[in-house]
């Protein structure tokens, strides 16, 4: 399988030949020539399958230039109840991502038992053991360039720390993040890893890391990947708990299922339409986003209108206070019929600070059969789920999980089994729990005063130069 820019203006290229480098040399990002498509006789034989022998039969139809023992030794490896329990005994974590199922119908998919509590462990740790098996290969090394709204940053961090020649940079808000955030990342004092605090919101913070990746003399020097998003092994990555999902809320591979997804990069929710596209039978995506609703906007009316981190607002559920969402121009290129000069134009405006407007195109009109809704949570609104889910339930969630929620029973379709992706372990955002319920979330041992610990990081304006400087003496 070859892959190819959303920009039209890069060569084809293999899995392993774009998993170390992010952005496409355009400007684009990566996505495969075509899906790949999962049979109907595929998806009775893989319901039964433990998660990594369902991450084997799913990413072989992505990396298809790892030979088949390798790319099994790495799954095997990277997914194992050890990694994926964090001490906890709740769950079912021989299952990897349990279902935590609320009443008949309602479901909260567990994706945050990783060793960072958040759902990005998922891809990330199957990213730094891939990550060292192309290093391995080419006897290279790398220099990780990242953004973090909140939870990449650790992910990435917790999955690269100690591994062999690779290095990361990883820029985050400064002072934006929650404490327990800021303090499982600043806490590291791995020499392999550099926290820098951006004196911006998470855009900036972005912005910075695509200009990095856009000047292709310093990248070549200086080795510069990237595990955000845009890195096509994570978002290939996160496809496989979709399948995984589905299979635990259903009964036969003749139900269609709707997936709730709490959006603020576009990446988690890509993977789903990446699924849907495949073959999987997904009868509804749902976008939900806070306050920073961007997103919502597109889905309701077609104008995709970036604000600015100047209208950013900062929420209780920060790893989604994302205006300009990287992944989302993934899904405009299938959207718009995968035509690499319209997404150029598009992207030219996003790019110069405008907005584009597909009401009235062809494309609008095909949108509905790409099986997208979308909503938005206000802080008042994820603090009423995380009540009433406490109350009914006994179940606590973390405030973007309750946004997922929110936004995900207000517009499933009727007859829909709901599928909500869980984002964070409440742990990660113990402020906005106690205002809601008036105790403290309980957390792993692992991770008790992490917020006592001492903490290493480099604060920075925003601005391309400096963080070129740092990057050159520290490599």
């Amino acid at each position: 399988m070859k892959y190819i820019s959303t920009r039209g203006l890069s060569p084809a290229k293999t899995f392993t030949e774009i998993l170390l480098g992010g952005l496409a040399p355009d400007g684009g990002l990566y996505l495969p020539e075509a899906y790949p498509q999962v049979t109907r006789a595929e998806l009775d034989a893989w319901r039964n399958l433990s998660y990594a022998d369902l991450a084997f039969a799913v990413l072989s139809k992505f990396a298809t230039d790892i030979p088949a023992a390798e790319l099994k030794a790495i799954l095997d490896k990277t997914y194992t109840a050890e990694v994926y329990s964090n001490g906890r005994e709740d769950s079912d974590f021989s299952q990897i991502t349990p279902l935590r199922t609320l009443v008949p119908g309602v479901h909260i998919l567990e994706l945050s038992n990783g060793p960072t509590l958040a759902f990005k462990d998922m891809a990330m740790q199957l990213l730094g053991n891939l990550f060292e098996y192309a290093l391995d290969k080419q006897h290279a090394e790398l220099n990780i360039l990242g953004a973090t709204s909140g939870d990449t940053g650790s992910a990435a961090e917790y999955a690269m720390r100690g591994k062999r020649g690779i290095r990361v940079f990883m820029l985050s808000p400064n002072g934006k993040m929650s404490a327990f955030q800021r303090a499982q990342m600043y806490s590291l004092q791995d020499e392999n890893i550099h926290n820098i605090a951006i004196n911006g919101m998470f855009d900036d913070a972005q912005d910075m890391v695509k200009a990095v990746s856009n000047d292709h003399a310093y990248k070549a020097a200086h080795k510069i990947g990237t595990v955000n998003s845009i890195n096509w092994g994570r978002v290939s990555a996160q496809v496989v708990y979709y399948f995984k999902g589905y299979f635990a809320a259903t009964q036969s591979n003749d139900e269609q299922v709707a997936f709730s997804v709490p959006s603020g990069n576009f990446g988690n929710i890509c993977a789903g339409h990446i699924a849907r596209m495949m073959g999987l039978p997904i009868g509804q995506l749902i976008l939900a986003t806070n306050e920073n609703d961007v997103l919502d906007e597109f889905f309701r009316t077609g104008a995709y209108s970036p604000r600015g981190t100047a209208h950013t607002y900062e929420t209780s559920s920060p790893s989604m206070d994302i205006s300009k969402a990287s992944n989302f121009e993934r899904f405009v290129y299938d959207l718009v019929g995968r035509d690499g000069a319209k997404v150029r134009e598009f992207w030219s405006r996003v790019d110069a600070g405008g907005a584009f407007d597909i009401k009235g195109m062809e494309c609008w009109h095909d949108l509905p059969k790409f099986k997208f809704s979308s909503g938005k949570s206000t802080h008042l609104d994820r603090l009423k789920t995380i009540r009433e889910l406490w109350e009914e339930y006994g179940v606590m969630v973390d405030t973007h999980t309750a946004d997922g929620l929110k936004v995900g029973l207000e517009q499933r379709r009727p007859g829909l089994p709901l599928i909500c992706l869980e984002t964070a372990l409440p742990a990660k955002f113990e402020e906005t729990i106690i205002e809601a319920l008036g105790c403290k979330p309980e957390r792993p041992a692992s991770m008790a005063g992490i917020e006592d610990l001492p903490q290493r990081v480099e604060v920075m304006d925003a601005d391309v130069a400096t963080l070129k400087a740092f990057i050159s003496a520290n490599t």
